[in-house]
Formats: structure tokens, sequence, C-alpha cells
């Protein structure tokens, strides 16, 4: 299996590129990354080295790659954070040449716009730009509870409103949605849900909720549900594989103690997760 990966980079740490390369090599897939930023480490620092590139760079590596004739044997692109639109356009232009040259491709985009507790924290235009022309267009979407509300215009507090939320976003464009980080008013406080949805149904699976603040857990998140579900075309057992994942490289995380994902160390969790979690059919 190959995918092109397009997505931030930083050299210290995990996020983007940094955060969802590595599993999916780990799981057997050739990755092809093409980065849109190249920082010294998380922004989450405060203060950090490396610069942003432009729509064009970006599109002048995926027209590099063409030139190989490869693109017929690219099973599917995945992005997520994107500085600006012309870097969005980027991406769809990415996306639909994949497309083009193999029918079977799927787009998997992380529409990254903000986070509970922390608000919108992209640049301006960037959550419209997922919202309007973004998601629509992509096959599958990965939104965190925030961002599901944002894209959806609705607020989610009960399984009701979070299903009729799901479907409205389903009646944009996506094929398939994981929605990650929610958090409804029955769910526990030890415990955090995903969910992810198609047009048969839709599967929950509840984690305990682990105490930490780490970068890159939303693009490592986005590529394992990926991969598993282009490898099986089944979404509640891509949630399950993801979700244990997951979950056993963030515990090993929390023992360690930092803000950086420990990609390398729980490696194994990737092909044989420590703990298991059965998705539950919602409804």
């Amino acid at each position: 299996m190959n995918i092109l990966s397009i997505q931030s980079h930083v050299a210290y740490g995990h996020a983007g590129n940094a955060a969802a390369v590595f599993p999916m090599q780990r799981l057997g897939v050739e990755v092809w990354p093409v980065h849109t930023v190249q920082f010294s480490n998380h922004t989450g620092y405060g203060d950090w080295k490396g610069r942003v590139f432009d729509g064009p760079a970006v599109e002048e590596i995926v027209e590099g790659i063409a030139d190989r004739g490869v693109l017929p044997g690219c099973d599917g692109v995945i992005s997520g954070y994107m500085g600006s639109s012309d870097i969005g356009n980027a991406v769809i232009h990415a996306a639909e040449a994949v497309r083009a040259a193999n029918p079977k491709a799927m787009w998997c985009c992380d529409p990254v716009i903000g986070d509970v507790g922390r608000g919108i924290f992209v640049r301006p235009g960037i959550p419209e730009f997922m919202r309007d022309i973004a998601v629509p267009a992509a096959d599958i979407v990965t939104p965190n509870h925030f961002e599901l509300e944002f894209l959806t215009g609705t607020e989610i507090r009960d399984l009701p409103a979070l299903r009729a939320a799901l479907a409205a976003l389903h009646g944009t464009g996506p094929r398939v949605i994981l929605a990650t980080s929610v958090l409804l008013e029955d769910t526990p406080a030890d415990a955090i849900d995903m969910v992810a949805s198609t047009g048969d149904g839709q599967w929950r699976v509840r984690t305990p909720r682990l105490q930490l603040n780490a970068n890159g857990t939303g693009d490592m998140v986005a590529a394992l549900f990926f991969v598993h579900f282009l490898r099986s075309g089944d979404a509640a057992q891509a949630l399950g594989a993801a979700a244990a994942s997951v979950h056993g490289v963030l515990s090993e995380t929390v023992r360690a103690g930092t803000r950086e994902i420990r990609l390398i160390a729980a490696q194994d969790e990737f092909v044989s997760p420590t703990q298991n979690f059965a998705p539950e059919k919602l409804g």
C-alpha cells in the first residue's frame, strides 16, 4: 500500500508528518511524505525555527512524484494542518490527481481548525476553507468534537445531537467520518469516545481518559484509522484498531511524563496493541 501524506513536519518531537508517517510505515505502508512546513518543534512550545512552504512548492513536489509514473499505485492521500488556502488548494489538486490516476484511491482530510478549551487556532479563512471546500471534497474526514460542531453549526451535547451532526456532515460529501475526543453529557468523567460513521451505521469506542496534553495525537489517530479502513473497508474494525493503538501509545506517553507522544518506544502498539476495545453499534 502507498499513501501520499501532505502535512506539516517538525524535526524535534512528533506532529503532522512526524506523527503520522512512522505509524503508517510500522503497519507496512509505503509513505510518500510532502511537508507543508518544516519547523524545529511544535509551535505549542511558544517558540520555534523554520519556515512555511507555499502551495506552488507543494504542487511542485507532487508533480515530481507524478513524473515517476507512480500515481496509479497510490492508494490514498492524507492531509492535516493547512497553513494557508493556497496549501489547501495544492492538497485538493493532489487528491484530484491521485484519484484520476487511481479511481479507487481515497482522500482522508483531518480538518484541523481548533479544539475544546482553545477555540479556533488556525489562521483566518482556514476554518471556512475546511468547511466549504476541503471537507465536501474529501472521502474521509476526522474532526474532533469542537471541529464537528463548527463544521455542522450545531451544539453536540448528547447522542441524538451527535448522530444528527454526523448525518449533516455526510450530507456535505464525506462518505466516512471519524469523530475524535467526543465528550457527551453521559460520557463518564474517566472516559473519552471516538465515533465512526458511514452510510451503513455508526459505532463508538470508549477508552479510559488519560491526563495528558500530547502533541501530534490527532495526526496519529487519523493516519491509523485511514490505513486500517483502506485495508478492511470496515469502519468499525478501523475504529477499534486505531483506538487500541492510540490508547497504548498514549499510556506509554503518560508513564514517560512527556508532552511528545512515544511513537518509537511504544511502536509495538501499532501492530500488537496491549489492550483492545470492542466498537459498540449505535442505534
